[in-house]
């Protein structure tokens, strides 16, 4: 008996052209990191789990705070200013939001001086309850207030963006060094920026890598989206607010470079920040041009989701990754 061996519904030319490959291994990463699930079943998969391990080193300060105090204190020695998030975004258990709160407030004490102290709200019960949320979120608040350090509220998914912002108003009524991040992707933040630039805190902007219809995204790959970005953060300078620029673009930065004045200056409203192991070279470069630099680290035991995302950002980094998994 003879087979046939199935057609391929994709033209073999178009499957196999870089930028379609790059984008499809963009598309699925983006969907894995949306799989909540994968979270728990990758680290501890006696197989996949070391190997994911290997690859998310180069993004992951490590599993606990001790790690990511480690690893602070090497950027502020090396003259940056440091952001530190404990992942665990889409906790829905009540008891456990409230639990990882505790780590928060303990990194707020414990932290070096020079760290900002950076939280998903559906870490710590969003996902649960937006009073839960709020409770939670004002402790870590009132422990970021005393050590004198700064309290940045990231980006989630759009489905999020209005329960975020609206509980990132109600934590401004009462303090003011809690900010706030901005997706440049998405098509409301040309709305959302003037009521965020009316409240105080810091205002970081990004460009945004969560999966999203284009109704409600512009493509990460689209043309615009550093036109958008450049908009947005012209608003952002235009109106001196304490704001940070974390893009890993190097013409965006060159652009912003030459929007501020080219020169920087130490006690800028505005800085530059990368996130870990994703641009040292970046934060160099503004650091020489006279800008203040922040790198953003993560640490904790959820990092698969965060891992697929960076990946998926710059699909090319896949090829580091087999590297790093192979090593």
């Amino acid at each position: 008996m003879t087979t046939t061996a199935p057609t391929s519904p994709v033209h073999p030319s178009a499957a196999s052209h870089p930028s379609d490959i790059a984008a499809a291994a963009a598309a699925v990463l983006r969907g894995l990191a949306l799989d909540e699930d994968l979270k728990w079943r990758v680290p501890a998969d006696p197989v996949l789990g070391p190997l994911a391990r290997r690859v998310a080193r180069r993004f992951v300060a490590g599993e606990t705070l001790d790690d990511a105090c480690g690893r602070a204190a090497a950027v502020l020695a090396a003259g940056h200013r440091a952001n530190v998030e404990y992942m665990g975004e889409s906790c829905r258990d009540p008891r456990r939001a409230t639990a990882e709160t505790e780590v928060f407030v303990e990194a707020a004490d414990r932290l070096p001086p020079g760290c900002s102290v950076s939280l998903d709200l559906s870490h710590i019960g969003l996902a649960v309850d937006p009073d839960l949320a709020f409770a939670n979120a004002s402790r870590i608040a009132r422990a970021t207030a005393d050590t004198g350090r700064e309290m940045v509220v990231s980006a989630e998914g759009a489905d999020r963006t209005d329960a975020v912002l609206a509980l990132h108003e109600r934590l401004t009524a009462t303090y003011d060094h809690v900010g706030i991040t901005l997706q440049a992707r998405l098509h409301r933040t040309r709305e959302d920026l003037p009521r965020v630039l009316a409240r105080p805190g810091r205002v970081r902007l990004v460009k945004g890598a969560f999966a999203e219809p284009e109704a409600v995204a512009l493509p990460r790959e689209s043309p615009e989206l550093g036109v958008r970005y450049l908009e947005f953060a012209d608003a952002i300078a235009d109106a001196g607010h304490l704001c940070s620029f974390a893009t890993h673009d190097w013409d965006l930065l060159r652009r912003l470079d030459e929007r501020l004045g080219g020169s920087g200056r130490p006690d800028a409203p505005w800085e530059f920040e990368t996130l870990l192991g994703l641009g040292p070279d970046r934060l160099a470069a503004m650091a020489r041009l006279g800008h203040p630099t922040r790198e953003y680290v993560v640490f904790g035991t959820e990092w698969w989701l965060y891992v697929c995302n960076r990946l998926a950002e710059d699909p090319q980094r896949l090829l580091r990754a087999v590297v790093d998994a192979a090593s």
